[in-house]
């Protein structure tokens, strides 16, 4: 008698048990999966950093990293990836209005500034003339570096504030300054070839030279969201329960602001959180 009792208590172990791993294995695979592009630097390590706390939330975030800020959109357009994470709204229109993407932004995840950096001058009083400047080569970002270049007071454009300025409309130039343009991801990379570079501070982290960031020679204005980075998706998509929950879990998630911060070395005039304005 206490022998088949004894058995009925491990048979009903076994299948409680077998019960609990078929749950667990459905569980598993009720993830689902959001796949996030992005690019080297800040906005991709915050992806990663999400990853764990996801998974607890039903969600499988996948990063899926470029190297240029056209195939991001490219890829999303396509439905390669989900969301992606590495630009501002006044790019995005840019690459809407040239390319007839229907993507748009769902939320927004980090406001960074720029700086003008060099490896060579301390001031920009110091600044030869005839001196190299690289920039981005985009419409957008160009357009931002050279107000800061304006506000530095090294150029003076032909329409003032114009966000969509470019080389072509600089109409004052008293150090005769060569604007060098590169693709954004590179700027930090020019620093040896050039006396000065518009760079965004987050790179430095990502190079290893974290204490870098915060000795820009100037920098941008950090209050307006027109440069704020946000998550794009498609339109047709733009309010899928799983892409609002991972953007929601990344503006609420203290992994990802100690991720943040740690990217621009706790330095808080570097950026801002733009949706706690």
């Amino acid at each position: 008698m206490v022998i088949k009792q004894s058995r009925r208590s491990v048979c009903g172990a076994a299948l409680l048990m077998a019960l609990a791993l078929s749950v667990g294995m459905g569980s598993a695979a009720a993830l689902e999966v959001v796949k996030v592009g992005s690019t080297p630097g800040v906005t991709a390590d915050a992806i990663e950093a999400l990853k764990d706390e996801a998974k607890t939330q039903g969600l499988d975030v996948q990063l899926v990293e470029f190297t240029d800020w056209t195939l991001p959109n490219e890829a999303l357009n396509n439905a390669d990836i989900d969301l992606n994470f590495f630009q501002h709204q006044a790019f995005l229109q840019n690459a809407v209005k040239e390319r007839g993407y229907r993507i748009e932004l769902i939320g927004l995840g980090l406001l960074q500034n720029i700086g003008l950096y060099s490896n060579k001058h301390t001031t920009l009083d110091a600044l030869p003339v005839g001196a190299k400047v690289s920039l981005p080569n985009d419409p957008v970002n160009q357009g931002r570096g050279l107000l800061l270049l304006q506000k530095a007071g090294l150029i003076t454009l032909k329409n003032g504030d114009d966000t969509g300025a470019t080389v072509h409309d600089v109409v004052g130039n008293p150090k005769r300054l060569q604007l060098v343009e590169i693709e954004g991801p590179q700027l930090i990379h020019s620093l040896a070839d050039v006396d000065l570079a518009v760079v965004w501070p987050s790179y430095f982290v990502n190079a290893g030279k974290k204490e870098q960031a915060g000795k820009g020679l100037a920098y941008s204005g950090i209050a307006d969201t027109y440069y704020a980075m946000g998550f794009a998706a498609r339109s047709d998509r733009a309010k899928e329960a799983k892409l609002t929950q991972l953007v929601q879990l990344f503006q609420r998630s203290p992994k990802v602001r100690e991720v943040i911060d740690a990217s621009f070395d706790h330095n808080k005039n570097l950026y801002t959180l733009p949706w706690q304005q």
